[in-house]
């Protein structure tokens, strides 16, 4: 669980407006916060199976909401990813 100050982080770098928690370019940059401290959580612990199976739900629901912004607007989707850092 991400710390209300590594979430607002995430947020600052990828919101839309001053009071944004919500679209969707806030919701993958907070995923993919909680994402990576998963992943370097899973090295060490390889046989956290409950948090594996959480890893995989968060990389699918970014992946949903990465294909929801691909298809509403393709210019805000390469926005975010460039944000992100996501090498797609």
């Amino acid at each position: 669980m991400l710390t209300p100050e590594e979430k607002q982080k995430a947020i600052n770098k990828a919101k839309l407006h001053e009071k944004d928690t919500g679209s969707p370019e806030a919701q993958i940059a907070i995923l993919s916060v909680e994402i990576d401290r998963l992943a370097k959580h899973l090295k060490k612990f390889s046989k956290d199976f409950a948090a594996k199976k959480g890893l995989l739900k968060m990389i699918s629901k970014r992946r949903t909401l990465l294909g929801y912004l691909k298809n509403e607007d393709e210019k805000r989707f390469n926005e975010i990813i460039k944000k992100i850092g996501l090498g797609k």
